[in-house]
């Protein structure tokens, strides 16, 4: 069996997908929202790693994804009882930025959770994931009240990843061998500003979608509504001032799933329904 965290997100849910597609016995664990009918619904709080006993219990492998960036997991306390309730093998979402910003505040607790994970004596692959497509849900009433996309750097791109590709690669690395001890870097497959996001999902309406750039220290404002301080500076940073390993495309997704990472474009096709008036 194989256990799923934050399996009603937009990374969870298509992982919790591809798993029960390829025969696999899934619990999806949530903090209340039920899972896909069919599957196996534990709720449980990852700041209460006691709860997460019920969902662990007879697994083999989990896919862990924290959240608010791990800051307050008591990580050790998860591991324990992953590792009680038989997980050998543990498949982390982490973020690229670990990787790339290794002195940052915004991610030492990701850094943190994934040292403990490599020392845990579990099969672990950690999974470092570019900035997510997404994130653009975040326009969804802009875009339907007014054909307007409202962001920050709208000439700074970044490859953003659909959460698809992750979850495909996620559920590669927690059915196959070959992946312990591996940190994988997952990206798109081209930079995209936000400009051109808001125009790929205009002509996923085939309506025009007007661009308005926001200033930093308004979107630190608007930020600072749903993120914690340090992970909205550390997520400004990279918008705003990405390094030129932070653009790369990384060839990992590829290598993993045997054909190129999915495009802004084929997402914003995908959900946009979610963008259109009639949804509201």
């Amino acid at each position: 069996m194989i256990v799923v965290t934050g399996a009603t997100g937009n990374v969870g849910r298509p992982l919790v997908r591809a798993l029960t597609d390829a025969g696999e016995r899934v619990t999806a664990v949530s903090r209340a929202t039920p899972a896909p009918d069919g599957v196996r619904h534990v709720p449980a709080d990852l700041f209460r790693p006691e709860t997460l006993k019920p969902a662990v219990d007879g697994a083999t492998a989990l896919f862990l994804l924290v959240p608010g960036a791990g800051a307050g997991l008591d990580i050790e306390a998860i591991l324990e009882v992953a590792k009680a309730g038989g997980v050998r093998r543990i498949a982390l979402l982490s973020s690229q930025a670990v990787g790339t910003r290794p002195g940052s505040d915004s991610y030492a607790p990701l850094l943190t959770i994934e040292a403990a994970i490599a020392s845990s004596g579990l099969q672990w692959t950690v999974l470092r994931a570019a900035g997510l497509a997404s994130n653009a849900f975040g326009w969804a009433a802009s875009v339907r009240a007014e054909r307007t996309v409202t962001a920050p750097f709208g000439d700074v791109g970044l490859p953003v990843l659909d959460p698809a590709d992750i979850a495909e690669v996620a559920a590669a690395v927690l059915r196959e061998d070959g992946h312990g001890g591996r940190t994988y870097e997952l990206t798109g497959p081209a930079a995209m500003t936000p400009r051109a996001q808001a125009a790929a999902i205009g002509a996923a309406l085939g309506e025009p979608i007007r661009f308005v750039e926001l200033s930093p220290d308004a979107a630190r404002e608007r930020m600072l509504g749903f993120m914690p301080a340090p992970v909205v500076d550390g997520t400004l940073a990279i918008l705003g001032t990405p390094t030129e390993a932070e653009q790369r495309v990384s060839p990992h997704v590829a290598e993993i799933l045997g054909r190129a990472a999915g495009g802004f474009g084929d997402w914003a096709r995908r959900n946009a329904a979610v963008f259109r008036s009639e949804e509201l």
